[in-house]
């Protein structure tokens, strides 16, 4: 196994260690965002590796989903009930380390906060579980379909009353993972200035869960249901509180989302489909009434995109300044010029499963280039065990 150190970090977290004991995706989605800010990131697999690596397409017997996954941390395999004393050796000369284990299992292990803390009084400890560290369902096991379904999304993303049979769809994706993953940062990252900046000197424990994350983002449900018991229900593709606002059929069988919803806006896209009468309308004149007659609307712009393609619709959209796009799917994201032009879309030289495609950083600083940030693709199980335990710990 080779010892040879791995290509220097830049980026504003350069210099900031972080030992990653997660697995599946929200702890290694939180250490990954960190990354490819520019911290280092050593990440704990047990033998055989992260479960993750068991997970969708392969190439060349490698895991193409670990490439992002995995990107630009060391991997070292630590069997963490057996190699209790390596572990706490790593955490010692950590600055953060971030774990997704349920919660009293590093406690059971006996690498607990308090274990970790008289080692390393200044280590920040992230803990991003599906419940939290207490409270009644602490102990229930849970995914992030679960943090969808009791954080209020999973409600949110039904059909209208009355529209289907078919029970309401996910997104996707692991939003409640992946929401988890950004609030552990942004809580590392709040931790970490007042240990270092403010200077208390002294470490956090940040607690973030996945049901918590998802109902942050439910806007003003809840003081709308204590005002007066309201409910907000599924509304489809449309936007409750803004009209026109929703996504239309065209006539290659596409669909195009629309968004008229300004005063300005709406009138130019009165004009563009030719409904100059709903543009003069009193009943128009404002959002609350458009939202009023929002399904008078919807109806006659649909009447309009079903007898274009979407590509002549976005043109025509983007010809009299109204926002809109057509849904765009993997394949056109991965050629979108706009995304390639700003890097977006990387390529990526993957010495595991070959050349391929990254996503490039949401965030960007000013100094340094999307192609800076991917130092290296998610490397091979354990591929840096040597470096890490003889180099960085000195054997």
């Amino acid at each position: 196994m080779p010892n040879t150190p791995p290509k220097p970090r830049t980026g504003p977290l350069a210099g900031l260690k972080v030992l990653e004991l997660g697995h599946y995706i929200a702890g290694p989605f939180c250490t990954r965002v960190l990354a490819d800010l520019g911290a280092e990131v050593i990440k704990v697999e047990p033998p055989g590796g992260d479960p993750v690596r068991g997970w969708g397409a392969r190439q060349n017997g490698h895991p193409v989903w670990f490439s992002i996954h995995g990107r630009n941390k060391l991997s070292v395999v630590l069997d963490l009930k057996r190699e209790h004393e390596t572990a706490l050796r790593l955490a010692a000369r950590a600055d953060v380390l971030v774990e997704n284990f349920r919660p009293g299992y590093l406690e059971r292990i006996g690498l607990g906060p308090a274990i970790l803390h008289a080692g390393n009084p200044r280590l920040v400890i992230a803990r991003i579980s599906g419940y939290g560290q207490d409270g009644p369902y602490r102990d229930r096991p849970s995914f992030g379909a679960i943090g969808e379904a009791i954080g209020g999304l999973r409600h949110l993303t039904g059909h209208p009353a009355g529209a289907s049979d078919l029970p309401p769809p996910r997104c996707g994706v692991s939003i409640a993972d992946d929401l988890a993953g950004l609030y552990g940062a942004i809580g590392v990252l709040a931790a970490v200035y007042q240990r270092d900046v403010a200077g208390s000197g002294a470490g956090r424990i940040v607690d973030v869960n996945l049901v918590d994350s998802v109902l942050s983002l439910m806007e003003g449900m809840l003081p709308e249901y204590a005002i007066d018991g309201r409910i907000r229900q599924p509304q489809g593709a449309a936007l409750l509180t803004a009209a026109p606002s929703n996504t239309y059929p065209c006539a290659d069988g596409k669909w195009v989302c629309v968004a008229g919803n300004s005063d300005l806006i709406f009138r130019r896209l009165m004009l563009l489909i030719e409904r100059a009468d709903l543009a003069d309308d009193p009943r128009m004149a404002d959002n609350r009434g458009r939202c009023a007659h929002a399904l008078e609307l919807d109806a006659a712009i649909a009447a309009w995109t079903r007898t274009r393609p979407a590509a002549a619709v976005e043109q025509a959209m983007e010809a009299a300044d109204v926002p809109a796009s057509r849904l765009f799917d993997i394949a056109d994201i991965a050629a979108d010029p706009h995304l390639r032009a700003r890097g977006s879309v990387l390529a990526v030289a993957d010495p595991l499963i070959g050349p391929t495609l990254h996503f490039g950083p949401a965030m960007r600083f000013d100094g340094e280039t999307p192609e800076d940030v991917v130092g290296w693709p998610g490397p091979e199980t354990g591929a840096h065990t040597r470096y890490v335990l003889e180099t960085l710990l000195g054997g």
